[in-house]
């Protein structure tokens, strides 16, 4: 077993995996930069290191410095996190020829599922289902116009190294689709480093559901459930819970096999989750891999019971999966909501500062994954999730009903933060009937905008209503707007008159 592991990485998935560290007996190594030195994952690590500037190209993204730092203190193993380098081929070879081991998959695994068409391209000779469309880049525009013509519209362009939504063009018809190709290339280009852009048939109104596996040394893999994650804005997860609301045993059973031959195929190791697109006929079809710890790895956890960063750090000290696919067994209900330092009353704008006041709540079935704590400054510099709060019950119900009272508890004072998101979305009839789609998100925003407009309409007439009765009959209202005012001949109307009485009470 490792003896120190240094975590590349920051905020609340580098405190959890120093948790795990600590409890397995392992020393816990962390970097951060300028802008983290006061941050609760150097508070908690054994030892910590500054690697530079707040951007993270130089810093957190910095694979020298971070080597450097493993060097230095000893460490035998890295742990990557989510984000920043765990997806980086080219970092994972840097530990293996800087004779630290990556805890993740292999270089050649991570690079074979890390770009979504060569992954297309594997799983399409391992038979594996996945949503029509191109299997490589398209070249020109003449090709993008023929493919989506044969799949017909509307169809999806996705960067082949894309992630958290970039890159990604919806487009309805064929007026869109050159415009639609340029911004997706451009912006592929600015996120990634990579142009290639690929097409893929729209599944209306899908779900979107990952599978956990696991996957040891010794050719041993297995899946650990699904989780449902239809909940999102602009293409990122949301809310996550598991079990999906629609997965049956049976379901639940084929996806898992179907995962598991995609982890074999790509001689898979370690963590990793296996995305499919769900129609509303329950077919399900390959979406791609996230070769790393999943955001929303807690939800799996609790209801599996088991700790998947322990079982990340055993598999890549060489021993064995512990258990068989026939002893993983699925109980109760867990969902989880990302605390993001946004206000989601202002188009989501981010809301750096320093956290006056904080009030996390507690009780049965509740869990937190924090990053922060009172006194500390958010920093704008990075993504702004700053915990995620989880609730378990033995049923869908229960968890709902616990994590709603633990929202109505939780309190973040002196920044914004998106906790009034999810007391409308768990408040909301279709979440809790279950009536879950990729769209789901925007539909309720959307309603919730129209009520905010209608009560604000009400509001108006009922204040001129107010007003009208206020002055009476015409002729009360206009000898009382005269004797106020002079002579009825005035231009002023008694709608004024009337709101000028008002605003002088």
């Amino acid at each position: 077993m490792f003896k120190k592991i240094l975590i590349a990485n920051r905020g609340e998935i580098a405190v959890r995996v120093i948790r795990a560290c600590h409890e397995m007996g392992i020393a816990a190594v962390v970097v951060y930069s300028e802008v983290d030195r006061a941050a609760l994952h150097v508070r908690k690590a054994d030892e910590a290191y500054p690697i530079g500037a707040p951007a993270a190209s130089e810093s957190y993204l910095n694979i020298p410095k971070i080597l450097d730092v493993a060097k230095r203190s000893a460490a035998d193993a890295i742990h990557p996190g989510y984000g920043f380098l765990s997806e980086n081929a080219k970092f994972a070879q840097a530990c293996a020829d800087a004779g630290v081991k990556f805890i993740g998959p292999t270089p050649a695994a991570m690079g074979a599922m890390g770009s979504k068409t060569r992954a297309r391209q594997a799983m399409e000779k391992a038979g594996v289902p996945f949503v029509p469309g191109t299997s490589r880049g398209v070249e020109s525009f003449a090709e993008a116009e023929k493919v989506a013509a044969k799949i017909g519209y509307p169809v999806m362009l996705k960067a082949a190294a894309g992630g958290g939504g970039k890159g990604m063009r919806l487009v309805h018809g064929s007026e869109q689709l050159k415009s639609s190709l340029e911004s997706a290339r451009s912006e592929a280009e600015r996120s990634f480093g990579d142009t290639e852009v690929y097409i893929e048939k729209v599944i209306v109104n899908p779900r979107h559901i990952e599978m956990q596996v696991l996957a040891d040394e010794y050719g041993n893999t297995v899946y650990l459930g699904e989780r449902e994650c239809s909940l999102q804005r602009r293409h990122q997860k949301v809310l996550e819970e598991a079990p999906s609301p629609i997965v049956d045993a049976d379901m639940r059973s084929r996806m898992g096999k179907v995962a598991v031959r995609v982890a074999q195929a790509a001689a898979y190791t370690n963590a990793g989750t296996v995305e499919f697109l769900v129609d509303q006929q329950k077919n399900f079809y390959f979406l791609e891999m996230n070769t790393r710890l999943q955001v929303e790895h807690p939800v799996t956890e609790l209801i599996t019971g088991m700790d998947l960063v322990h079982l990340q750090i055993r598999i890549a000290a060489g021993e064995k999966l512990p258990f068989n696919q026939d002893e993983i067994q699925v109980r109760g209900h867990a969902i989880e909501c990302r605390i993001y330092a946004e206000d989601p009353d202002n188009n989501y704008f981010p809301s750096p500062g320093k956290i006056s006041l904080l009030l996390q709540p507690e009780g049965p079935g509740i869990r937190i994954d924090n990053g922060m704590y009172e006194g500390w400054n958010v920093p704008i510099d990075y993504d702004p999730l700053l915990a995620k709060l989880i609730g378990y019950g033995s049923d869908r119900d229960q968890a709902i009903a616990r994590l709603t009272r633990a929202l109505n508890e939780y309190f973040v004072g002196g920044i914004k933060t998106n906790i009034s998101l999810f007391r409308r979305i768990l408040g909301d009839g279709d979440f809790r009937a279950a009536k879950l789609d990729t769209e789901f998100l925007d539909r309720m925003l959307k309603r919730s905008e129209d009520r905010s407009e209608d009560s604000r309409a009400e509001a108006v007439a009922a204040i001129a209503a107010g007003m009208f009765a206020a002055l009476g009959s015409s002729e009360a209202g206009k000898d009382g707007f005269v004797a106020a005012h002079g002579s009825a001949g005035s231009r002023d109307s008694n709608w004024k008159a009337a709101s000028r009485r008002e605003a002088l009470r």
